[in-house]
């Protein structure tokens, strides 16, 4: 258990508990997520009314992406959250060292995906599928549906482009967490930074369990 002196030096001047000054980030987090939630709403929305407008020209387009890739993003954000859901229990819990450890872990498995994506994002650069390129081409599709494949792209870029952000973001807020971590500075009383950096991380890896069905398995048939 920490001695009084943390949790007093952790304690803001114009909260008069720790207890308080939780709700209060835990409900400042909150807000901030609902208005990341109407943000990325207003993207699906415009992605679902041209989804379908052009269906065959989207479904095509998919196929192109590297659901493999996809896939393994996926599984490395689920297992980043178990590792915050695990830093913030050792929080709870008090125990120093096992929050340095789950935190390095979220850290890493953040690492990884950014790094997959980067692989993704070059595989679609060489093979010209970048919207508003001259030699943009889009197999399988007419002349005349090209446009609509580049707006396909445009989607894609946009949607995965700002949730790779927001994971920086969050890279950025975990390598703040564990220095602040390894100076011993959380305990069983104060760990409200902790507990709402894994709201924000969970929030963002529920971005992308929604993204990774809607862009890479529109009509995708097993082997395809």
């Amino acid at each position: 258990m920490a001695d009084h002196g943390t949790e007093t030096l952790a304690l803001r001047v114009q909260f008069d508990s720790a207890e308080q000054q939780k709700d209060a980030s835990q409900l400042g987090m909150w807000i901030f997520l609902i208005t990341e939630i109407m943000f990325f709403g207003g993207m699906f929305a415009c992605y679902t009314v041209y989804r379908n407008w052009y269906p065959e020209v989207f479904a095509i387009a998919s196929s192109s992406l590297n659901a493999v890739l996809g896939a393994i993003n996926t599984g490395v954000l689920l297992l980043s959250s178990f590792t915050m859901v695990m830093a913030v229990r050792a929080g709870q819990l008090g125990q120093q060292k096992m929050i340095v450890i789950f935190l390095i872990l979220t850290l890493l498995f953040g690492g990884v995906f950014l790094g997959v994506k980067a692989i993704e994002w070059k595989e679609k650069f060489d093979e010209n599928h970048i919207p508003g390129q001259a030699a943009f081409h889009l197999e399988g599709l007419k002349p005349a549906d090209q446009g609509h494949a580049q707006l396909f792209f445009s989607l894609y870029f946009a949607m995965t482009g700002l949730h790779a952000l927001h994971m920086v973001i969050g890279v950025g807020i975990l390598l703040t967490l564990i220095m602040q971590a390894r100076k011993g500075i959380y305990s069983a009383e104060y760990y409200t930074p902790v507990d709402v950096a894994g709201l924000y991380w969970h929030f963002v890896d529920v971005i992308w369990i929604f993204l990774f069905p809607l862009l890479y398995l529109i009509d995708r048939h097993l082997g395809k």
